[in-house]
C-alpha cells in the first residue's frame, strides 16, 4: 500500500485536507463500521444487558461498543471468559489508547475511518493508526459474529459466493486457510472486489478500507482471540468460528451492488 503523503501530519491539515480525507475514508468504510454500530435486536440487547457489564463511561470521542449479545452467547465455541477479556479489556484498551492519542489534535474531530486513511503509513502517527484500525476492527469483528450462526448465507450472498468459489463450504475453506496461514497476529475477510467476492487476510491492524475493497466479515486471529480457549490450535477456533458463529446476514447486509 502507499505510504500517506506528509500533509497528513496533524499540524498540516488544513480543513479543506480534513474534509477531503473524510470524505474519501466515509467512502470506503463508514457504511460497514455504521451498521457493525447497529444496535442489536430487542431479545439480544435485553440477554447483553443481563449478562454483560456496561462499557465504562467514555473519556474522549470514542467509545467502546456495547456487544450484541450476551458474554456467553458464543459458548461454547468462543467462552464468556475470552469474551470478557477480549472485549472489556483489549479492545477498551484500543479505545482508551486512541482517546490519548487524539487529545488536543484536529484527528479528534474526525471520523473513525478518515482517521485511518490520514495515519496509514505515517511513521510518528503510528500508534494512532494501530489504535483507531484495531477500534474499527473489532466493531465489525463483534457485528461478524451471533449465536448459533454458520449454516447457509441469504440466498442473495449464496449466489455471489457459488459464482466465485463454486460453493459456500469452498469460501469457509478459504477463509479456513486465509485465516490459519496468517502469520503472527492479524485477521482474514471475506470482501467485495467490483462485482467480485474475494477472501484475503490483513497483518497486525491492517483493514481491507483502501484499493477499492468493501469488507463483508472478518475473523480475528490475534491469540487474544482465542488462546483462553485454544491455546495454540488457531485451526480449531476459527473451524469453530466458521461452523457454529458466523453470521452470514451481516455479511450479505454489507454487500453492494453487483
Amino acid at each position: 500500500m502507499k505510504t500517506e503523503e506528509p500533509h497528513a501530519h496533524p499540524a498540516r491539515l488544513s480543513r479543506r485536507e480534513l474534509l477531503l480525507a473524510t470524505a474519501s475514508a466515509a467512502a470506503l468504510g463508514a457504511a460497514a463500521l455504521a451498521r457493525a454500530a447497529d444496535s442489536p435486536t430487542p431479545a439480544a440487547a435485553a440477554g447483553a444487558a443481563a449478562a454483560a457489564p456496561s462499557p465504562k463511561a467514555p473519556t474522549g470521542p470514542f467509545s467502546l461498543p456495547a456487544l450484541p449479545y450476551a458474554d456467553n452467547a458464543l459458548d461454547p465455541v468462543i467462552s464468556s471468559n475470552t469474551l470478557g477479556f477480549h472485549h472489556g479489556k483489549h479492545h477498551q484498551a484500543y479505545v482508551d489508547n486512541l482517546n490519548k492519542a487524539v487529545a488536543g489534535t484536529p484527528y479528534a474531530e474526525m471520523p473513525l475511518e478518515a482517521i485511518i486513511a490520514a495515519t496509514y503509513g505515517v511513521p510518528d502517527r503510528t500508534a494512532i493508526y494501530n489504535n483507531a484500525a484495531q477500534h474499527w476492527n473489532h466493531s465489525f469483528y463483534w457485528r461478524s459474529l451471533k449465536a448459533q450462526g454458520g449454516g447457509e448465507p441469504p440466498a442473495a450472498l449464496k449466489q455471489r459466493i457459488e459464482a466465485v468459489f463454486g460453493s459456500v463450504d469452498a469460501c469457509r475453506k478459504e477463509l479456513l486457510s486465509a485465516a490459519t496461514t496468517q502469520f503472527g497476529s492479524g485477521w482474514a475477510w471475506l470482501v467485495q472486489e467490483g462485482d467480485r467476492l474475494a477472501v484475503i487476510k490483513t497483518g497486525n491492524a491492517d483493514a481491507p478500507l483502501r484499493g477499492g475493497q468493501r469488507p463483508l466479515l472478518t475473523i480475528d486471529v490475534w491469540e487474544h482471540a482465542y488462546y483462553l480457549d485454544y491455546q495454540n490450535r488457531r485451526v480449531d477456533y476459527v473451524s469453530g468460528v466458521l461452523g457454529k458463529l458466523i453470521d452470514w446476514g451481516f455479511a450479505a447486509g454489507n454487500l453492494g451492488p453487483a
